[in-house]
């Protein structure tokens, strides 16, 4: 399993724009991806699990993989994050 942790610095935290970039990102791999804020853990691939958690701007998330490509994933979420200014 691979997680990474998160501060999110984006203003808006992640709202319906970034949840959905994150959730197309997260859907392009097999392996299980998870987003984890205040204890809850919801499919990074559902837009619906990850717009019910309601991120904000300074929230500290995890994000776990589990599968056979596992590290590809968190890659491409790692790279989704900062690309889009959401996360460091």
């Amino acid at each position: 399993m691979e997680t990474r942790e998160y501060n999110v610095i984006a203003a808006s935290g992640i709202h319906a724009r970034p949840a959905t970039l994150l959730v197309q990102a997260a859907s392009k791999f097999t392996s299980d991806l998870n987003l984890e804020y205040k204890g809850k853990s919801v499919n990074l691939k559902s837009i619906m699990g990850v717009m019910s958690l309601g991120v904000g701007q300074g929230a500290d998330v995890t994000i776990s993989a589990e599968g056979a490509d596992e590290a590809d994933a968190i890659a491409a979420i790692d790279d989704t994050m900062k690309k889009e200014g959401l996360a460091e």
